[in-house]
């Protein structure tokens, strides 16, 4: 999805400290850092001031920022947490799959004294919290702090205002609201919704998005959190593969998109091609400042309490960094009102910046809606977070049953393995 590239931030030149006892230089600290947001994010330009922040508060540090991709931190992060080419600090994914296994393996550093000492467990709310806590087993929600989330990000739709109005649409209040619309584009030849899972991930959102539809609390805390037992085949889980399956036979998405990116099928909204595009809060950014050929704004998918988000993801300090201290203080920083401002009015949720800041009248709209889905407790995390290589599964089940080689039972069958194994393990 994304090329592999490395960049440097600019560093002042790395000074000889003498030490006060005796004569002799000593070499200068580095401080490797590894995140995977793009550059014209709000969290890439937000994570990009903390570095040059950083180095003019600590000319001495040489900073080395290694950019990768979400990809390549899902399939070698733990090699690499487990090897001494960790860095000192890094984004991975959060729960169960991803954070909660490395936190259980003993490849994270326990967090909790110096979030209290520094504040963060103030800053950030209980909700927002649920994914940066892991307990013996890995899950989420209890025990110690491996990670600190310092954004936040949830699923919607991005439209095209102008293609509606030109239509007399409005904004859908209801499920049946939306398809009725996306029938109407159908019926003009236009495919409703961008799609770009290539790479197996993206169509996992708009599925979830679906299996939400007949979710509640208790459901999201048995699927997510192992809080309870879930009878797959008769589950929110297959009513929204159903729902999905009657996307793709409608031609709500295109036959197209399993060959297609997630750059490229935004590419095809930002360009006009498509009248909407499911996809996250990270997008916005990107949206604000490379639409300019027509109007646009966001939704909830319409007509449902819950919805796809959670914490953004978190920064954590391996157990082998080399220098923590200095991690713990980068974190802190990029935690910073002035650092999290610079967030918000780059088209991010930030978790610690005055809203009243905020001079974008979209911007203020997407945190508004975040502010709302975390006060009506309406994050429903992200469907391949309950076991480890789950979105594996889940990826390429999806795509089968998009094809139409597998039916909706033999997919369920196949997501509902790994989970019934897992918690099996759980005990």
């Amino acid at each position: 999805m994304f090329k592999k590239l490395t960049r440097l931030v600019p560093v002042l030149l790395t000074i000889l400290l003498l030490a006060v006892s005796v004569a002799s230089a000593q070499d200068a600290t580095t401080l490797r850092i590894w995140h995977y947001e793009a550059a014209d994010s709000a969290m890439g330009i937000a994570w990009d001031a903390a570095m040059v922040k950083f180095q003019e508060m600590h000319p001495e540090v040489t900073i080395e920022f290694e950019l990768k991709t979400f990809e390549q931190i899902q399939q070698t992060g733990q090699m690499v947490l487990n090897s001494a080419e960790a860095p000192d600090v890094m984004e991975i994914n959060k729960g169960n799959a991803t954070a909660g296994l490395y936190a259980s393996q003993g490849l994270l550093t326990d967090l909790t004294e110096v979030a209290a000492e520094r504040g963060w467990d103030e800053i950030l709310s209980p909700s927002v919290l649920t994914t940066s806590r892991y307990d013996a087993n890995g899950i989420m929600g209890s025990g110690p702090l491996y990670g600190v989330t310092n954004y936040g990000e949830f699923v919607m739709v991005y439209y095209n205002k102008t293609m509606f109005e030109e239509r007399g649409m409005a904004v859908p209040t209801s499920y049946e609201e939306l398809t009725a619309i996306a029938d109407q584009f159908v019926a003009e030849g236009i495919v409703p919704f961008a799609l770009g899972d290539l790479d197996k991930w993206p169509l996992t959102h708009n599925y979830y998005e679906l299996v939400l539809y007949g979710a509640d609390r208790d459901f999201v805390n048995a699927y997510e959190l192992y809080q309870g037992d879930i009878d797959f085949q008769n589950s929110p889980l297959a009513s929204g593969a159903q729902l999905l399956v009657e996307q793709v036979e409608k031609g709500y998405l295109s036959p197209e998109a399993l060959g297609m990116t997630y750059d490229d099928a935004n590419a095809g909204f930002v360009q006009g091609t498509y009248p909407m595009d499911l996809t996250g809060s990270w997008a916005f950014g990107g949206f604000s400042t490379s639409i300019t050929d027509f109007e646009w704004g966001i939704f909830l998918m319409p007509g449902k309490t819950l919805n796809t988000g959670s914490g953004g993801n978190l920064w954590v300090v391996p157990t082998g960094a080399v220098n923590k201290d200095l991690a713990y203080e980068f974190i802190d920083l990029t935690l910073s009102p002035e650092i999290q401002s610079i967030l918000a009015n780059a088209g991010g949720i930030p978790v610690n910046a005055d809203l009243s800041q905020i001079a974008d009248p979209k911007t203020l709209e997407l945190n508004t809606a975040f502010s709302t889905l975390v006060a009506n407790d309406g994050l429903a995390f992200y469907p391949d977070w309950p076991a480890p290589g789950y979105m594996d599964v889940l990826g390429a089940g999806l795509q089968d049953l998009f094809t139409g080689a597998v039916d909706v039972p033999t997919f369920i069958d196949a997501i509902a393995a790994p989970w019934l194994d897992y918690k099996s393990f759980l005990g």
